[in-house]
């Protein structure tokens, strides 16, 4: 790897265990101005004192994330985006360039691909050909990397993930988000067919921490690199707490047990 992604790499990831706890923050797009993201840069702030290593925002939000006071914190800028009111959710379109992520102070971009839509292709094509502005660059590429589609019986079912997974690597993502399976083995296999490193998305928001914390210490023990957590974090009573219980797990390999102390405190 080229040493401009290594370098812009570093600051997303911790450098003792290599692995990375992002929080994403992008979806006012999608859904709307939610609970947690009112306030950007409020949240940045907590995220970052519970020792999260980056933030995932749309271009537009970079001004408003930003404080200059504070724990520092990695910034992935969204190069994608629908909404939940347009006639395809899933069809996402290109919205930024990477020159534009530069400029705004990006340390990585993420491009987000639903396997199985009816835009498919055109995605792919999106994902190819960012791919390549990332190598002239050197800006890392996080491809979220989703199997949704009429073909697609069950979005969490390993051969579905997995095909998903191997796609995003195929096209030159240094990073891949998807979906976490359910269950150790399945998703270990997941890892195993992906080159590069793979990190799940958090989901729905969940019932339970200890629900959340168990999901997160089963996939990365099985290979994770890493976790993608929005609204179990935004959305969260102590969302400097949950933090710092996913990051011990992630980067510590602590227990859940003793991970949710962090929250209890």
């Amino acid at each position: 790897m080229e040493i401009g992604k290594l370098v812009r790499l570093e600051r997303i990831t911790n450098r003792n265990s290599g692995n990375i706890v992002v929080i994403p923050m992008d979806h006012g797009i999608s859904i709307g101005p939610v609970k947690g993201l009112v306030n950007l840069s409020d949240m940045v702030n907590k995220v970052a004192a519970g020792g999260a290593n980056a933030v995932l925002m749309q271009k537009g939000m970079v001004p408003y994330g930003h404080r200059g006071y504070g724990r520092d914190i990695g910034l992935i800028v969204h190069m994608s985006a629908s909404t939940a009111l347009g006639p395809d959710p899933n069809d996402k379109v290109l919205v930024c360039s990477v020159e534009e992520a530069l400029k705004v102070g990006a340390d990585a971009v993420s491009v987000h691909v639903n396997i199985g839509s009816e835009t498919e292709a055109n995605q792919l094509q999106t994902l190819g050909t960012i791919a390549e502005r990332c190598t002239m660059w050197g800006m890392p590429l996080l491809a979220m990397m989703y199997p949704r589609g009429a073909k697609v019986t069950d979005q969490y079912a390993e051969e579905f993930v997995a095909h998903a997974a191997r796609a995003g690597a195929e096209l030159g993502a240094d990073m891949i988000k998807t979906n976490y399976t359910g269950d150790p083995d399945s998703f270990g296999r997941v890892v195993e067919s992906c080159p590069v490193p793979v990190i799940i998305a958090g989901g729905p928001k969940v019932e339970t921490d200890a629900e959340l914390l168990q999901m997160i210490s089963d996939a990365i023990a099985a290979g994770a690199r890493g976790v993608a957590i929005g609204r179990n974090v935004f959305q969260h009573d102590k969302p400097t707490h949950i933090v710092r219980a996913i990051a011990r797990i992630v980067h510590e390999n602590t227990s859940v047990n003793e991970a949710l102390k962090e929250v209890e405190r």
